[in-house]
């Protein structure tokens, strides 16, 4: 079996690497972040595999899939088909489900259209994308949008000036003359002051040929109130301008569970199929588990194969670690971790064979113990006859693996090199970060601090949570810990913040943010770098700015040009006039210590705290390098940040404050272990400034660490909602019941 070799790679930081990669077996690649893992293996290997592909379809499919560039690397040989399995939320539109996106859903509308009474229909009826099936008042979505008419009119304004605001009924849109020339209204009159008539007639009147209009009014134009004439033009799926207008829709629509199906997508004919029961709505709305037992409580000769293959396909997402989400749930509301998962499941039905996979770190957001199917999984993979490539930090799953290939030494321009391939064992020996790492013998936190008090939570009943009664110690640092889907989010996130509502949540979600949005802007640094471009070239600072007069005219500075697909994730492409970096090319003539905006908006972290000694660079740029950000570039755009880089530029905020509660979500994602430690520093920082730290947190090195310890569990969903345990790290060490001790006490051997 021939390996795979790349010969010269130079993508991005890669330093003209040459490498050899073993077919049919898993290799890892460790380092740290902005080592060049990804650029190796997703940016590479990756890219280059899925462009060949692209290369053998048709033209009508070619033109339709996304267009790679061709990486820098001088070759690569023995290449498979990929199949790349990343973290980008699967996203999807509000009629991608958990069931429909692992294919479950197909099986379940087989299992009601054959085993089902009464007898409704064929598979396809069960669908709530069929007409047949959809429920009609909200066309299968399971919500209605309606108008919110106090973001929609300014009741302060008249017509003519402007009290309807949204686009095209503004003054001067088109359709405000349906309503100026109407003859129903006094185009100066406030509308505060129309009576209840004319107010019902400005907005909900159904359509009709007015009696008097203004002589410009169209001989065969109808006039219709303001709410249906938004409902038919914006919120109908088959509208045409909903994707033009979907910006201002956004201020002026709410979104209400439908009145007529609550929220179930089906209509009632197909509601009234029930399996002893309960209908395909009430099957999609348990949890996996649930539904498992459900289907397993069945009994049918006839229809046994449908049955099998429903089952087999609910195990596999419960191996996953996933048995806690529902069918119905939307794609859209998965984390990274959740839709990596997702998409895993989707591959373990197929038989395929020879096949390139490629993993970015598959342990985000799982307990050890869901870790282990992950791992059993991928062997499986592996075992098939596939080669398994992983970027990966956690050390459960770098000790599967049959290769290791370590990247470094640092991140940036001081990585992009191998600094060590090999066996686990061998990696052990190595002086690499990892290397080390693995070298040394973990330690627990044998002085823990005392607390000044408890937050009390009494009867936390939310969810799977069952009654809880806690009390969390203030001024130290908690982790929460169980199995993904115990409660520990709910009991912190959703149930802690009634009690105490002045806490602080610091999560994974987006920044609420425009596209412009970068590091730089989000530290409040791009005004200063402006004026000193300005001041060094004597020009405006307007210049040096991707939102005004430096903006590239071809993508108005954004950098990329939106593909919109319709019924597929809208695609982006670098803007092929500044080659994605927003500003117009004649700007970059421009320097400002030898670099143009370009080079410094290209800069890492760790490069600019030596380019701009300041102190008001030094405060912020050092902040990032104490939580392990120095690979990020200035430039960088704000929603490209993962969740676990989003979380740790938030906590750059926090430093300055005291008194506070401080929640943290899984504040470890994405880390090497070496910047792990850096992160904990910075949150006993935190500690020591008098605030109080509760994290809720999956890495042992960080369990290890606490001050006291809380373990949700035993089991997800409706196996969860307990607290197991209570009390510091040498206690926890000791408990017999805690899933998360066992795991503690393995991982405090390794090495011994």
């Amino acid at each position: 079996m021939k390996d795979i070799i790349i010969t010269n790679a130079r993508q991005n930081n890669l330093k003209n690497i040459t490498v050899k990669i073993p077919k049919n077996q898993i290799t890892v690649f460790t380092g740290v972040s902005g080592s060049g893992k990804s650029s190796l293996v997703f940016e590479t290997v990756g890219a280059e595999a899925q462009r060949q592909f692209n290369e053998t379809q048709g033209s009508f499919i070619r033109n339709r899939l996304l267009h790679i560039g061709v990486p820098e690397v001088d070759k690569i040989e023995n290449l498979n088909v990929p199949i790349i399995i990343n973290q980008k939320r699967l996203g999807g539109s509000a009629r991608s489900t958990v069931g429909t996106a692992t294919d479950v859903y197909a099986s379940l509308r087989l299992l009601f259209s054959r085993m089902g009474k009464p007898f409704v229909g064929y598979s396809n009826m069960f669908s709530f994308n069929n007409p047949l099936g959809m429920c009609q008042e909200c066309e299968g979505l399971g919500f209605i949008q309606t108008v919110n008419v106090d973001a929609l009119i300014d009741k302060q304004k008249s017509l003519s000036e402007g009290a309807i605001e949204f686009p095209t009924f503004q003054p001067g849109g088109w359709r405000l003359t349906r309503y100026t020339q109407s003859g129903y209204f006094d185009t100066d009159k406030k509308v505060k002051d129309y009576s209840s008539e004319e107010w019902e007639m400005l907005l909900n009147s159904p359509e009709h040929k007015p009696k008097t209009p203004h002589k410009e009014w169209g001989k065969t134009v109808k006039y219709e109130g303001i709410i249906p004439r938004i409902e038919k033009a914006f919120l109908k799926k088959d509208s045409k301008e909903n994707i033009t207008r979907k910006e201002a829709l956004k201020s002026i629509i709410v979104t209400k569970p439908c009145p007529v199906c609550h929220g179930k997508r089906l209509n009632d004919k197909i509601l009234s199929c029930k399996i002893n029961n309960k209908n395909i709505a009430d099957c999609t709305a348990l949890s996996i588990d649930e539904l498992l037992e459900f289907i397993n409580s069945l009994q049918s000769k006839t229809f046994e194969i449908i049955l099998i293959e429903v089952q087999k396909k609910l195990q596999n997402i419960i191996n996953i670690g996933l048995q806690y989400l529902t069918l119905d749930r939307r794609t859209d509301t998965l984390s990274g971790g959740e839709s990596q998962r997702i998409k895993m499941v989707r591959n373990l039905g197929n038989n395929l064979t020879d096949l390139l996979y490629i993993f970015d770190e598959p342990s985000i957001g799982l307990h050890p113990k869901d870790l282990q199917n992950i791992a059993s999984i991928i062997k499986k993979i592996r075992d098939k006859g596939n080669t398994v490539l992983i970027v990966e930090h956690d050390p459960d799953l770098i000790k599967i693996a049959d290769w290791i290939i370590d990247m470094g030494p640092q991140s940036g321009k001081n990585g992009g090199k191998i600094t060590y391939e090999g066996t686990f064992e061998g990696l052990k020996k190595s002086n690499g970060k990892t290397g080390l790492y693995f070298a040394k013998v973990p330690e627990i936190n044998n002085k823990p601090r005392s607390a000044k008090g408890f937050l009390g939570i009494e009867n936390g009943n939310l969810h799977n949570l069952n009654n809880v009664n806690v009390k969390i110690p203030k001024n130290i640092m908690t982790v929460v810990t169980g199995v993904a889907g115990s409660g520990k989010s709910t009991l912190i996130n959703k149930v802690l913040p009634k009690f105490y509502p002045e806490i602080t949540i610091i999560d994974q979600s987006l920044f609420a943010a425009s596209i412009r949005s970068n590091l730089l802007t989000y530290l409040n640094l791009s005004d200063d770098i402006r004026r000193r471009f300005s001041k060094a070239n004597h020009v405006s600072d307007k210049l040096f700015s991707r939102n005004s007069e430096g903006a590239c005219l071809n993508c108005k500075g954004i950098g990329v040009e939106k593909i919109d697909l319709a019924f597929m994730d809208d695609i982006e492409q670098p803007c092929e006039v500044c080659g994605g970096s927003g500003f117009k090319p004649q700007v970059l003539k421009y320097l400002y210590n030898h670099k143009n905006i370009v080079e410094i908006m290209d800069m890492t972290v760790e490069e600019a705290i030596d380019f701009f000694p300041d102190k008001l660079y030094y405060i912020s740029f050092d902040m990032l390098l104490k939580l392990g950000l120095s690979y990020l570039t200035l430039g960088q755009r704000l929603d490209s940040f993962s969740g676990g880089e989003r979380q740790r530029l938030k906590l750059t905020k926090e430093l300055k404050h005291s008194n506070k509660i401080i929640v943290l979500d899984e504040p470890s994602t994405g880390l090497h272990p070496s910047d792990t430690q850096k992160v904990l520093n910075f949150m006993n920082n935190l500690v020591d400034n008098n605030n109080t730290l509760i994290i809720i947190e999956h890495n042992l090195d960080v369990i290890a660490q606490a001050d006291w310890v809380i373990d949700i569990g035993p089991g997800a969903g409706k196996y969860g909602g307990n607290v197991l345990f209570t009390g510091t790290v040498s206690e926890l060490l000791n408990d017999t019941v805690s899933i998360t001790a066992e795991y503690l006490r393995q991982h405090l051997g390794k090495g011994k």
